[in-house]
């Protein structure tokens, strides 16, 4: 089974969570970039720390005429030279087709309790410390397992939808973030913030 597992697809979710307060909504900014760490499934001593990707722009293709579709991060991994491990950012389309296909091939649960296994989406006011699904990965043979905010990422809308703050007036590399809606008079905050990978 060794020689076709890098090819299996699995399908990672980042979640994340935090305390949040004064807060409507927490949005992925759909071009930023976002930075991750990844291992070889087959073998966890090799790790890429903190590489980029960016799920509006695709790697370059090898080969002009390649055959391999587009993806957002390619690594060859030492021992297995042949084959790229390739990483894939799915729109909520294409993440709710995967999820029907995976659903269909087994019937037990993923790794992941309750709702995070799902499409991803915005992390509202009444997600104040439980892990929503904000970004879905399609993953053959590249496992990803810790997820580094560097700022830029999110957008967050105040209550009362008034105040829009986002690119570098959110940086949660710190944990935490805090900010003032001078408009409606409305602290913001988010404190505690976690994330974590499931697979589904």
């Amino acid at each position: 089974d060794c020689n076709h597992h890098t090819t299996t697809m699995v399908l990672y979710i980042l979640c994340i969570k935090g305390e949040l307060e004064g807060i409507d909504t927490i949005s992925l900014v759909r071009d930023a970039n976002i930075c991750i760490s990844v291992r070889n499934p087959l073998s966890d001593y090799e790790t890429r720390e903190k590489v980029i990707i960016n799920p509006s722009e695709y790697t370059q293709q090898e080969e002009e005429n390649s055959r391999e579709p587009p993806c957002h991060l390619a690594i060859k991994w030492e021992g297995n030279n042949k084959k790229r491990s390739t990483m894939e950012v799915l729109d909520n389309h294409a993440c709710k087709t995967a999820m029907k296909k995976l659903k269909k091939g087994k019937k037990g649960k993923g790794s992941g309790t309750g709702g995070e296994v799902d499409v991803p989406r915005d992390v509202t006011a009444e997600d104040s410390d439980v892990f929503v699904p904000i970004l879905a990965l399609e993953c053959r043979g590249v496992e990803p397992y810790a997820f580094h905010p560097m700022g830029g990422e999110f957008k967050v809308t105040s209550e009362g939808g008034g105040g829009v703050f986002e690119g570098e007036d959110v940086d949660l590399s710190e944990g935490d973030w805090a900010d003032y809606d001078d408009e409606n008079d409305v602290s913001v905050s988010i404190s505690e913030f976690e994330s974590k990978f499931v697979s589904a």
